[in-house]
């Protein structure tokens, strides 16, 4: 009997971050977990070591429930706006949607400087920016385990995490995506059985001055569905930034838009100016037109040089 009393207790209390690709969580570490309540959020949490992020420090942070870290308020909106904010939030968005932690889900978060969770973000980092020499001294884990999303009639769940880590100068951000099924809620004009449709989530950063914001390709359209299949830093699911001065490693920022090395494209609707993310993360601009049998495309966000279909060469 004693033996099934173990067992169950053992069942009870998994070790949640055993896939590689996570940082450790859950409530056995001491994970402290946000309210369970539609559009909810932590209380303030006064962070030990000041985090600096996009040349502005914070001394403290929320958690909320819709897949948000902010800095100065917490976040109840639900429905993912376009960045820039008009408002001057300051957060971070590893996957902002409409979550619901009443139908399913657990939202945790902790502050550590615990030394096998340093050497690991440490090693990390180093991994994704060689040209930095950096010794983490404090790290913050925020996950949000097997979250379903309001108005769900289905099992989808998301899992997905934010990790914040500081030298005490310099500051970086590591976003994870163990197992994304859904990308909107009901509210936000999703299909309640699928979970998909309507305005979809958003990934990335809002720095708060409307000039200087990031967002990870597919961020508010159906693509944000495939983002555990992408990555900046060669590892699908992960994403990886420096965010005191933003960086991001693996290619080059083009009005908030990321594009990896060698990526070429044109800036304009007449395709006159022709650009390239070059190895050193910038860009190179310069006049050139489309060939003869090509047209002038729009491409999401820029434009690209396309022979039409049909066409005989």
């Amino acid at each position: 009997m004693k033996s099934h009393i173990i067992f169950l207790l053992l069942a009870l209390s998994p070790v949640y971050g055993s896939d590689p690709l996570l940082y450790p969580y859950g409530p056995e570490l001491g994970d402290k977990s946000t309210p369970v309540k539609d559009d909810g959020a932590s209380d303030e949490i006064p962070i030990s070591t000041p985090f600096t992020f996009f040349d502005k420090t914070y001394k403290s942070a929320f958690v909320n429930n819709n897949g948000v870290v902010s800095f100065e308020d917490s976040v109840s909106t639900y429905t993912p706006d376009p960045f820039p904010l008009a408002d001057g939030r300051a957060f971070v968005t590893p996957y902002w949607g409409d979550v619901n932690n009443e139908i399913a889900g657990k939202v945790y978060y902790r502050e550590s400087k615990d030394p096998q969770l340093l050497q690991r973000v440490t090693q990390d980092i180093n991994q994704y920016f060689p040209n930095i020499q950096f010794t983490a001294t404090w790290i913050f884990i925020a996950t949000w385990h097997k979250v379903a999303y309001f108005g769900s009639t289905s099992n989808k769940l998301n899992t997905f995490q934010t990790v914040l880590t500081t030298d005490g100068r310099r500051a970086f951000i590591i976003l994870n995506y163990d197992n994304i099924q859904w990308t909107t809620g009901k509210a936000s004009g999703g299909n309640a059985e699928t979970g998909l449709g309507g305005i979809p989530a958003q990934a990335g950063f809002n720095s708060g001055d409307q000039t200087h914001y990031f967002n990870i390709p597919g961020s508010r359209t159906p693509e944000i569905l495939n983002i555990k299949s992408t990555s900046n830093v060669n590892r699908p699911g992960r994403w990886a930034f420096q965010v005191d001065k933003f960086k991001a490693p693996g290619g080059c920022t083009y009005k908030v838009n990321f594009v990896t090395f060698g990526t070429v494209f044109w800036k304009d609707a007449a395709c006159t100016e022709k650009c390239r993310c070059m190895e050193s993360g910038d860009f190179v601009c310069e006049e050139n037109h489309c060939a003869a049998a090509e047209n002038c495309q729009p491409s999401s966000w820029h434009f690209i040089c396309q022979i039409p279909e049909n066409t005989c060469l």
